[in-house]
């Protein structure tokens, strides 16, 4: 069984997004195409193998989470929706997503959870300074676990 966890979050973002902030957001969840700049996750390497042999560094962006459709390793669908609230009461911005991810993504995606964990609404902080985003569950466990950045930290599942 590979290391598959579910990964589902449940936000209400502020109304301080940008313009760009909005269409980058929308190309990670799948919803909109990629954006000339990044500027959330900039950076997406991996090493291939030139024609001579060397291992070369490329850049090769990716959205994040923008998995939909039938789920490979956890139960139900993948799925991720941004929408503009009309009646804003927790905040002017509603996500929810639900992907499977690796541990070999946890760096990367981690990067925009911690992002995402700055624009949401206060309904989301605690008391202690952490925010709760959701949760993550390993794909052979029934029990989910918080998801939390705390200090501009995900605290991902051991």
């Amino acid at each position: 069984m590979a290391d598959i966890f579910e990964l589902m979050l449940t936000l209400d973002l502020r109304d301080e997004l940008s313009e760009e902030e909005v269409a980058e957001l929308r190309w990670h969840l799948g919803l909109g195409p990629k954006p000339e700049t990044l500027s959330i996750v900039t950076d997406f390497p991996f090493a291939v193998e030139d024609d001579h042999g060397k291992l070369v560094i490329e850049d090769d962006p990716y959205p994040l989470l923008g998995g939909s459709g039938e789920a490979s390793k956890v139960d139900g669908a993948l799925v991720s929706i941004l929408l503009r609230r009309q009646k804003p009461s927790f905040g002017t911005w509603a996500l929810t997503s639900r992907q499977e991810i690796h541990p070999d993504d946890f760096e990367r995606t981690g990067e925009l959870l911690s992002w995402l964990a700055t624009k949401v609404g206060d309904f989301h902080r605690r008391h202690d300074g952490s925010v709760h985003l959701g949760w993550t569950r390993y794909c052979e466990e029934h029990q989910p676990e918080p998801l939390v950045v705390r200090d501009g930290v995900v605290i991902w599942p051991s």
